[in-house]
């Protein structure tokens, strides 16, 4: 067996999720945007963390890497110690599509199709999925299985994409801003079936908000700034979604 690399022996052994030196270049000059300048990071399995940090801080680029969208121009992610950077593009979508589960800001609903029909799209090319009533069920969504997005509110329509995401059974869930098109009061519906997820399924789940307030539902706070994690911080006491104002 060949010896660990000073970097693979740095890494927690209890995390799911791991960044290692992630740096992400875009362009070249003059032009060139560094997104993301050497992070660092482990997740660890139920672990709800929230990304916080200014438009361009690298947080949606580094969201994108972790689950597969996007490749880093160095370093490398490791999910159970194995590097997706190194995945062949078959590995890499049977990682986005068991492994991963997204919800961003807009909901991307098909609007020809049920809130179930939607969820189903997910659970019919999945290993061990949930059934879509039952992804719903878990959102609160139980009573709207029939309806179509147009008669669904906002709210309704992001728990919606949450139950699609998450019906899969994903080891990592990532959302991308899932506030962020809602009022205070349906975005606290929205956080609290996300909170609900990540306590019942156990799933890694990174929020990416500009929302300070949020972060006091979160295990951890990771702080971004120019392409770096500038601070962290635990939270020893949470806050319930329903007890955060903004």
């Amino acid at each position: 067996m060949p010896a660990e690399t000073e970097e693979q022996a740095s890494i927690d052994p209890a995390a799911v999720l791991s960044a290692r030196g992630l740096t992400k270049v875009y362009g070249a000059g003059a032009s060139e945007v560094r997104a993301l300048r050497g992070v660092d990071l482990d997740f660890a399995a139920g672990e709800l963390a929230v990304l916080l940090g200014p438009s361009g801080s690298g947080k949606s680029t580094l969201l994108n890497i972790l689950g597969g969208l996007d490749s880093p121009t160095e370093g490398d992610v490791l999910f159970h110690g194995e590097s997706v950077t190194a995945y062949s593009e078959r590995a890499l979508t049977l990682y986005r599509r068991e492994r991963v589960g997204f919800v961003f800001q807009f909901y991307n609903l098909i609007a020809s199709l049920t809130a179930e029909e939607n969820v189903a799209l997910v659970t019919e090319i999945s290993k061990n999925p949930l059934k879509p009533a039952e992804a719903l069920e878990l959102v609160g969504l139980g009573a709207r299985t029939h309806h179509f997005p147009a008669e669904l509110s906002g709210g309704e329509q992001q728990r919606v994409a949450i139950a699609r995401a998450i019906a899969k059974r994903p080891e990592v869930l990532l959302c991308d801003e899932p506030t962020g098109a809602l009022d205070s009061k349906t975005g606290v519906v929205v956080l609290e079936a996300i909170e609900r997820v990540n306590r019942e399924l156990g799933a890694v789940t990174v929020v990416i908000t500009h929302n300070a307030s949020i972060a006091a539902m979160a295990h951890r706070v990771i702080h971004m700034a120019d392409g770096r994690i500038s601070a962290t911080e635990l939270n020893e006491t949470r806050l319930a979604p329903a007890e955060i104002t903004w």
